[in-house]
């Protein structure tokens, strides 16, 4: 499946995360999407060196200036249960913006056409890196990284987009 691209409608998918109770939940991406402008992010895995010390901190910490230009929603997602992501976020006690949703079979990041093999390294399916601007589920730009780089999916490419 050829990946998602600049001008493709995104395709709905539902996502889970943890309650306040801390029960599992689901949503639909559209739900949160449609109508609005939204930045929808995706890392290899929760609580990897990249994902955990650049690519989310880099979105929380421009959470502000996001908003500032018009962003309704940041949606980080990551091929991991809700309560992995859920753990992953309580390292973050200074967020209030960034969402994070899980996708533990890879079934949106497959739909997306951003999957990512990393069986031979013991790790399964994954998420390529990326960042998308989507505007009333249409996608205005797509940063998708090659291997294992973040040059193109970090909030301040997408802040220079904006």
């Amino acid at each position: 499946m050829a990946p998602i691209a600049v001008g493709d409608v995104i395709p709905d998918g539902i996502l889970s995360y943890l309650d306040e109770e801390n029960k599992p939940q689901t949503v639909s991406i559209h739900s949160l999407a449609a109508g609005k402008k939204v930045i929808i992010f995706g890392v290899p895995g929760a609580f990897t060196p990249t994902c955990s010390l650049k690519h989310v901190p880099g979105f929380i910490e421009r959470a502000e200036e996001l908003k500032a230009k018009g962003v309704d929603e940041v949606i980080c997602i990551s091929v991991n249960d809700p309560f992995v992501m859920h753990a992953w976020a309580k390292n973050y006690p200074e967020n209030k913006h960034v969402k994070f949703l899980a996708d533990g079979s890879a079934k949106y990041t497959h739909a997306l056409g951003l999957e990512l093999d990393l069986t031979e390294r013991g790790l399964g399916t994954r998420s390529r890196r990326f960042a998308l601007l989507v505007e009333d589920l249409k996608v205005k730009v797509a940063n998708v990284e090659s291997g294992g780089e973040f040059t193109v999916s970090g909030a301040e490419e997408i802040i220079k987009a904006l």
